[in-house]
């Protein structure tokens, strides 16, 4: 769960921008899924 609040806190802007697209109808932007490996390595 911690690496998906962290994934969240990273993309927060762009998640944001995704939902107003969404919201008027229009396609959400792609934004990098969640790696593991780069989580795991730090």
């Amino acid at each position: 769960m911690k690496l998906l609040q962290a994934w969240v806190e990273l993309h927060k802007e762009e998640l944001m921008a995704n939902w107003e697209l969404t919201v008027s109808g229009e396609q959400p932007y792609k934004i990098d899924s969640l790696r593991w490996d780069c989580y795991l390595a730090a």
